[in-house]
């Protein structure tokens, strides 16, 4: 790597989080043998604030250079690729702590679910406020909005509601789960495809009648990669290199996480909670940056993709290791929570049918995320 390279892509602060990450690591490898179980209540403590600090701190240098690099692809495809670097996280984590000691049956359901109510009525709720106040209100591609809720309806519904009817316990059999593997995954490729091909005009920042922004010249993205190839390349190597000590780290956390979350007696779910809320921190902030800056539309491809991608590839995922390793998924949501789900895309459809999102449809989205809260502790 030249030092132009490293002066124009590669700053000190990125160095840094590399070798945080990476030493915190090797920091966790040579003290393994004084973290087995039981661990002190207070070193517990301290070992899971600091590992959640360390995946924090490399998170946003994933967000980075995951923002530089959509940046300089621009929409769809940048916002796919944030939505994407953030997705594989999260899939990371749910991923050890399933592989990880214990019985994790739920953890998936749980984390998803905490996704889908963070980012739908949380981050949006946050969002559309911020827009509302400072901006007088948002306006986006209700073309592009569609087709997620398009995608939303049927994925969230066949994860979280079907399982319940056809299941056993809650989870898919396998002959069903093959299927659903099957279907969800296709319907996500279809979505990409079209995403970046013929209807990506459908998800770029609208004009003043509420359609897409009339199409400027635009470079082709085989052509943008060629002539930018070397920023691309360094770009994905540090993110990369950013983004592994993520998933080296996620065993230990998870290990750490059931054990403080079991002595403390806490709701199971909470453990999802706090997966989501880790992993979708470093978008947050820039959903809402979005929001101050009137982008309507990429707030919702920031928001509603990275549900669509949550959802399009937690779940296929979550399902195959179980078929690998035997464990079952339980999927099933509670009454509670299926009706959470329901009032959520009710109040999503209303909100972003509107010519003009407003403060006031972010204070409804936000009461319904304060309900969620309640019902963890119920």
């Amino acid at each position: 790597m030249t030092h132009a390279v490293r002066t124009r892509f590669v700053t000190r602060t990125d160095a840094i989080r590399i070798i945080i990450g990476w030493a915190a690591f090797a920091a966790l490898l040579l003290a393994a043998p004084l973290l087995e179980p039981p661990v002190p209540a207070a070193a517990l403590v301290e070992v899971l604030a600091a590992i959640v600090a360390v995946i924090i701190v490399c998170a946003f240098g994933v967000l980075k250079q995951a923002e530089a690099l959509a940046h300089r692809l621009g929409d769809p495809y940048g916002s796919l690729v944030l939505t994407l670097s953030i997705v594989a996280i999260e899939v990371i984590l749910i991923a050890a702590v399933m592989l990880g000691p214990g019985e994790h049956t739920t953890i998936a359901r749980d984390s998803v679910m905490a996704v889908a109510m963070i980012i739908m009525n949380l981050v949006i709720g946050l969002a559309l406020l911020i827009g509302g106040i400072r901006r007088g209100g948002l306006r986006t591609n209700r073309a592009g909005t569609s087709a997620y809720f398009a995608l939303l309806i049927p994925l969230v519904g066949v994860a979280f509601a079907l399982p319940a009817v056809i299941g056993e316990g809650g989870a898919f059999t396998v002959g069903q789960e093959v299927p659903i593997i099957l279907v969800t995954l296709a319907l996500y490729a279809f979505f990409l495809i079209r995403q970046m091909g013929p209807q990506a005009g459908d998800f770029r920042e609208p004009d003043a009648g509420g359609g897409a922004e009339p199409a400027e010249p635009r470079t082709p993205i085989g052509e943008t990669l060629r002539t930018h190839r070397r920023e691309v390349v360094t770009r994905l190597v540090v993110l990369l290199a950013t983004a592994v000590p993520i998933v080296l780290l996620s065993h230990d956390m998870a290990a750490l996480l059931d054990d403080g979350l079991g002595r403390l007696g806490a709701p199971v779910a909470l453990a999802g909670v706090l997966i989501a809320a880790i992993v979708f921190l470093p978008e947050t902030l820039t959903t809402l940056r979005a929001a101050a800056q009137g982008e309507g539309q990429r707030v919702s491809n920031l928001c509603h993709g990275a549900l669509v991608s949550s959802v399009g590839t937690t779940i296929p995922v979550v399902l195959l290791i179980g078929m690998a390793t035997g464990q079952t998924v339980v999927l099933a949501e509670s009454p509670a929570n299926l009706l959470l789900l329901g009032l959520t895309m009710l109040l999503t459809v209303a909100t972003f049918g509107a010519r003009r999102v407003t403060a006031m449809h972010g204070a409804a989205h936000l009461a319904l995320f304060a309900v969620y809260a309640v019902t963890l502790f119920a």
